[in-house]
């Protein structure tokens, strides 16, 4: 089989298209024929060793896959050859087979096109698991999204649409900003590019005061942090719950008595660490995910489909925040 590895640590570019033997699945495993594999911003993270996880190289980077279940290894229940599914597979996604444990498996739902199936998980059960269990996400809640219009920024707000929240986007860009008012935004707010100085940070914190009206924002959905981060913060309500998902503009530095003024929390957002922890919650979320897309709720929103063999530009794109919604790599 072919995939993309990484070798050495470093940039899309240091990825090179090999030939590898294909394993067959150890106990508990599923073994997949790999269609389509979403790409995110993890992807360009682990290959340059900047992720919570660092796998022995050589490995394929790609967290998230759906093709067709090829083998299946001892203990696997639920799963044959000839199933179509989807995966979470941290790594090792843009593959043309990979083998993962059978609780990362889930059967594609009826209608659901490859492409549709690995665009869905890695964001959508992020999103889900921070608006519903760390968030707890009303009917009526403001909900401000940062870095809106990227895979993860949507996911937040259709799954905030479809639990009844007001969502105000912010993006960087004007085309962004026309691109997630079609995902469901109420409204939306362009701001500047990083690294801001002290007066654009000011400016932005009134942009978002002025949106989150005179109660405040209850949820802030951040996978930016970096210089947005505090201005954010200061649009928030009293008891506000600020979700911090990524930092794809750095670690921010958030003054402690900020939370303290305002009666609000800091919480982390780690979906990975929450299905090794509580596996069977993290399973309902999932099959709840399935059915909103069965009754037509959610849909991934899928920007463009790049052939295998040009893998490495679809994880420039993402690490360029390039990208409207999720870019897709069509490996079959």
């Amino acid at each position: 089989m072919r995939a993309w590895l990484s070798d050495t640590p470093g940039g899309p570019e240091t990825l090179t298209l090999s030939e590898r033997n294909v394993a067959p699945p150890a106990a508990g495993e599923v073994q997949i024929d790999v269609h389509a594999c979403g790409i995110n911003f993890p992807d360009s993270l682990i290959i340059r060793d900047l992720y919570q996880y660092k796998p022995p190289r050589p490995f394929a980077p790609g967290g998230e896959v759906a093709g067709i279940v090829s083998a299946v290894g001892d203990n696997v229940a639920g799963f044959a050859p000839g199933d179509r599914v989807l995966a979470r597979t941290g790594w090792g996604g843009l593959s043309e087979t990979v083998s993962i444990d059978q609780a990362r498996v889930a059967p594609l739902p009826e209608g659901m096109s490859f492409a549709e199936g690995s665009a869905y998980l890695f964001t959508y059960e992020t999103s889900y698991h921070a608006l519903k269990q760390r968030a707890a996400c009303r009917p009526g809640d403001a909900v401000l999204v940062l870095g809106a219009a990227g895979g993860t920024g949507v996911s937040a707000i259709e799954i905030a649409k479809v639990m009844g929240a007001r969502v105000v986007a912010a993006v960087s860009s004007e085309d962004k900003a026309a691109f997630v008012k079609t995902c469901g935004a109420d409204d939306v707010i362009v701001y500047p590019r990083g690294p801001l100085s002290k007066e654009q940070m000011l400016a932005l914190g009134a942009e978002f005061k002025a949106a989150g009206g005179a109660h405040g924002f209850d949820i802030v959905y951040d996978p930016v942090g970096g210089d947005y981060a505090e201005p954010a913060f200061r649009a928030m309500a009293w008891g506000g719950r600020y979700l911090v998902v990524g930092f794809t503009a750095g670690i921010p530095r958030l003054p402690f008595n900020l939370p303290l003024l305002k009666g609000a929390g800091i919480i982390g957002v780690f979906n990975g660490g929450f299905s090794q922890n509580e596996p069977e919650e993290s399973a309902r979320n999932t099959a709840e995910l399935m059915d909103l897309y069965v009754t037509g709720k959610l849909r991934p929103t899928i920007s463009s489909v790049v052939p295998f063999t040009d893998a490495p530009s679809a994880i420039t794109a993402i690490a360029d925040r390039q990208a409207l919604g999720k870019i897709v790599v069509a490996v079959r």
